[in-house]
């Protein structure tokens, strides 16, 4: 293998581009980033230097994967989180028990406050105020019991919520981050159940 002197400035800021974009989000960028980060023109110019990585003996290329790139000489270290990201979650049984797992990321565990179970994408802009923003992917700790002021994953009549949890005496309310909408009573007839605690996010740009 080269060392990184062998590499021009450029390729050796895309090295670390490809490094520092495993490390914060779990996965490579695609050719397309790489062309967007470094302005080139096209991602001809971009595949062009991601080969001659490739050749160098820093990565390895899977010329039919989108993000194809693994990096050579550095396992996935082994103090990174190897977890799933939940797609369809299916209405009645509990997160996790039926929900399709789409793909499973390395995170670095300081992103978050204690170790998630798994991470489920945010729809909707209704915790902005906590900082959660519409397709972030939240980690979530599974957890059947919340504390007054806790971000949970919560299932109301079978359609699943990440609001703030608040129990006052025997009324338990779900609040929104979000002044344009209205607080969720939980009546007696409806079913609650919390699913898990947010513990993190990562937003993937």
């Amino acid at each position: 293998m080269y060392s990184m002197t062998n590499l021009t400035p450029r390729r050796t800021a895309i090295l670390t581009f490809i490094r520092d974009r495993i490390a914060e989000h779990g996965q490579p960028p695609s050719l397309a980033e790489i062309s967007e980060a470094f302005g080139f023109a096209s991602r001809s110019v971009a595949r062009k230097h991601v080969l001659a990585l490739s050749e160098a003996g820093f990565i390895e290329v899977n010329p039919h994967q989108a993000r194809g790139i693994r990096l050579l000489g550095q396992p996935p270290r082994p103090e990174l989180l190897e977890i799933p990201v939940l797609g369809r979650v299916a209405a009645g049984a509990p997160i996790g028990a039926d929900a399709d797992i789409h793909n499973r990321l390395l995170l670095d565990p300081a992103l978050f406050s204690r170790t998630p179970d798994y991470m489920l994408r945010v729809q909707g802009d209704s915790m902005i105020e906590d900082g959660i923003l519409d397709g972030d992917l939240v980690g979530v700790r599974r957890n059947p019991e919340a504390l007054n002021g806790q971000i949970v994953v919560a299932r109301l009549d079978g359609e699943v919520t990440i609001k703030r949890f608040e129990r006052v005496g025997d009324e338990v309310r779900l609040l929104p981050r979000n002044p344009a909408y209205k607080p969720i009573v939980v009546r007696n007839d409806q079913d609650l159940a919390i699913e898990g605690v947010f513990c993190g996010l990562v937003r993937q740009g």
